[in-house]
């Protein structure tokens, strides 16, 4: 609005007088009987890129110290993001009429309807000069951040181990800098490094990357070892001593470190930093390792396990909600890999996904697949009514979900 106000005070006559005219003669009004006459500026029209926008005052100082955006493609519905939130923008039509007023009255004659002929005198009687009438406005609805293009993109080139980029710009395909995805994905700047942070991705010579689930094993595999052979307790690996054995053997510090990151906590000590392995994050790495053939017998993944994890570690089934899937074959129990983090973000498209792999889901089954779901104004309960259809044949029963 404040550029579309400084052209129109870049016509001649049109200059706005910040007195106590315009808008704020009408903010001046008190009484419930209180009028104000009004007429149309010379400037009058369509003004199309003025927009009302219909704010709270939450969001007031955001707006107001320009640290807001709008995001969104050409083929994509805008949002408005602050530093920490996605808001949808809706357009809202009126059937009143809303008039737009400067902030003080134009010295330039204004014209009311039908009165064209009227001398200066008779015009200088109207206290307002209106410019535009609003059709409607701009409201603004918080919303989640659309975070399923982030894993895609990332997706497409995943970091391996030993690459070679190249100069050329070709080379660069599907690689992805901060401004990149910034422009690309429809969240806040906080809301997609938390994205970043979920998905494991690393900043990679100025791309944001995720890194090749072979590489991370390799990686992996050899901070184990390497633990082993000089007796490197997994909850206190001495931070400088693995990345300097690791870097001899050929691996970079940037991703010796995310992968530390990954699957550990840093702990700092007296004498230096540590790294402490999170018993769950590393057995689960094994699991995915287990199930990548495919289907296996409870038992044979069980022992399959069991031998591959590190000694010192204890694998537990709890571990495995929303990693896998457990399936009923007779006499015999049967699991597959079928990983939450692997689902759509939005709600319509992750029950659609859950209900084309289960037509029927027990609650217990179904909760660690959508208790991450967040949308603003809602709550698991009600997203759970909207997607899913609940029978329960008795009180004494298990509820079974279906898709509505």
């Amino acid at each position: 609005m404040d550029a579309a106000m400084e052209d129109a005070q870049a016509q001649p006559g049109g200059e706005w007088d910040r007195g106590s005219g315009g808008a704020d003669a009408l903010l001046g009004l008190a009484g419930a009987g209180a009028s104000l006459s009004v007429c149309y500026h010379e400037a009058f029209g369509p003004h199309d890129d003025l927009i009302l926008l219909e704010a709270g005052d939450d969001l007031l100082p955001d707006l107001l110290h320009g640290r807001v955006t709008v995001r969104g493609r050409p083929e994509e519905e805008a949002v408005l993001c602050t530093p920490s939130a996605t808001y949808a923008m809706k357009f809202v039509g009126t059937s009143n009429s809303m008039f737009l007023i400067p902030p003080g009255e134009a010295v330039a004659p204004s014209l009311r309807p039908g009165h064209a002929n009227e001398d200066a005198t008779t015009t200088s009687a109207a206290a307002a000069s209106i410019i535009k009438v609003a059709p409607g406005s701009i409201e603004l609805v918080r919303t989640a951040p659309r975070l399923d293009k982030l894993r895609s993109l990332l997706r497409e080139r995943p970091y391996v181990l030993d690459e070679d980029l190249g100069n050329g710009s070709e080379h660069k395909k599907g690689l992805y800098t901060w401004e990149d995805l910034c422009v690309l994905v429809q969240a806040s700047d906080s809301e997609l490094m938390d994205g970043l942070n979920s998905l494991s991705a690393v900043e990679i010579d100025g791309f944001w990357r995720t890194v090749d689930v072979g590489s991370v094993n390799t990686v992996l595999d050899m901070i184990l070892h390497n633990s082993v052979l000089h007796d490197w307790l997994l909850n206190a690996v001495p931070e400088n001593a693995v990345l300097s054995v690791m870097e001899s053997d050929g691996f970079t510090r940037k991703i010796v470190t995310h992968c530390l990151n990954r699957f550990g906590t840093k702990v700092e000590q007296e004498a230096a930093s540590c790294w402490s392995l999170d018993e769950k994050l590393v057995c689960l790495q094994f699991v995915r390792r287990a199930l990548s053939a495919g289907k296996m017998k409870l038992n044979s993944f069980m022992d399959k396990w069991e031998r591959s994890i590190p000694s010192g570690m204890r694998a537990d089934l709890q571990m495995l909600e929303g990693e896998v899937l457990y399936e009923k074959r007779g006499a015999e129990t049967w699991v597959h890999a079928f990983r939450v983090a692997d689902l759509p973000l939005t709600p319509a498209e992750r029950f659609a996904a859950l209900f084309r792999e289960r037509p029927r889901w027990e609650w217990k089954d179904l909760q660690p697949y959508i208790r991450d779901l967040s949308v603003p104004g809602a709550s698991s309960e009600g997203l759970l009514i909207k997607y899913a259809r609940r029978t329960q044949p008795s009180a004494d029963a298990e509820p079974i979900f279906t898709a509505r």
